[in-house]
């Protein structure tokens, strides 16, 4: 049956009778919960996607600087730049959360939220000390590399 707003409404048996439960038109398109409209959805979408660059960028990276701490030919200028890129990835990814929580009034668990963030400060962190570490300057962005990508797998498991 139609309504006046010609949204469709699929008739269900209760108890009480029948019930009108409103059909989303998005409801077979879409891949996340159809409550959220199309352009949030490939927000939240690419959000989430985008995680994973995080995860295994900085995975990568901090083993990759581990390695170079022990083998001199892994040192090029190539692996501050993939360090560099694999940490601006937590900033976007912080961006496109803020935007739905701030922009479009997505509800995120607050912990999910505490993670991202700390991510951020962590990466700041890491960037204070690379002077004073300098001998070292590996280890500190081959292990600091993998406590963000064990940031980015925890921010998954309690989002």
């Amino acid at each position: 049956m139609d309504d006046q707003s010609g949204v469709t409404h699929r008739g269900s048996m209760s108890p009480q009778g029948v019930t009108g439960e409103r059909v989303d038109p998005f409801e077979s398109r879409c891949r996340v919960p159809c409550s959220v409209p199309p352009m949030f959805a490939s927000v939240l979408q690419f959000h989430t996607e985008w995680a994973w660059m995080v995860i295994l960028g900085n995975a990568l990276g901090g083993l990759w600087c581990l390695g170079a701490h022990w083998i001199r030919a892994l040192r090029v200028k190539a692996l501050w730049w993939f360090v560099i890129f694999v940490e601006a990835t937590i900033f976007v990814q912080v961006c496109l959360g803020v935007y739905m929580v701030a922009g479009e009034g997505f509800k995120a668990p607050q912990f999910h939220m505490f993670y991202g963030f700390v991510a951020i400060i962590s990466v700041a962190i890491l960037y204070s000390y690379r002077n004073q570490m300098k001998a070292q300057q590996y280890l500190l962005y081959g292990f600091g590399g993998l406590f963000l990508m064990g940031l980015g797998i925890r921010a998954m498991l309690v989002g």
